[in-house]
């Protein structure tokens, strides 16, 4: 069973919900799950820890300030991420120009740091939706064989 590391970024609560449904879900396969809101330099030193990036969108697809430390550390410090595994869930709301910006804007950031993106993103979109943790379990019940 795989160490997964989910790394949040919420405005107003939703996608640190999500993170722990999905964490629920995780754990229920076996998996050993922490939930991270209050990104660090030094998180990321488990090099054998699968990331999973859960975040929120603020004004125009920017974001959340509580998830700025981890993409600054990306763009800044160049983690060696070069193999490491990772997902993204993207929460956000379509009738916003940039939908879902901030999810894409990390999700190319670690890409671009050599890792490797399990699965496609669960991008889950306000407008559609009445229960985003719902979803994003189900979404996880199918990325947990992938790991």
């Amino acid at each position: 069973m795989a160490a997964v590391q989910i790394i949040v970024g919420s405005v107003s609560g939703t996608a640190l919900e999500v993170a722990e449904a999905v964490a629920d879900t995780l754990t229920a396969h076996g998996h050993q799950v922490r939930i991270n809101a209050r990104f660090q330099k030094g998180d990321l030193q488990d090099a054998q820890e699968v990331l999973l990036i859960c975040t929120s969108n603020t004004g125009m697809g920017d974001l959340p300030m509580n998830i700025v430390p981890f993409y600054e550390h990306l763009k800044n410090d160049y983690p060696a991420l070069a193999g490491r595994r990772y997902g993204v869930i993207n929460l956000g709301d379509s009738s916003f120009p940039n939908f879902a910006q901030a999810g894409k804007t990390l999700d190319e950031a670690v890409a671009d740091l050599g890792a490797v993106r399990i699965g496609e993103p669960l991008v889950i979109d306000s407008i559609f939706t009445n229960d985003p943790a719902s979803d994003a379990s189900d979404w996880a019940n199918e990325w947990s064989t992938l790991l």
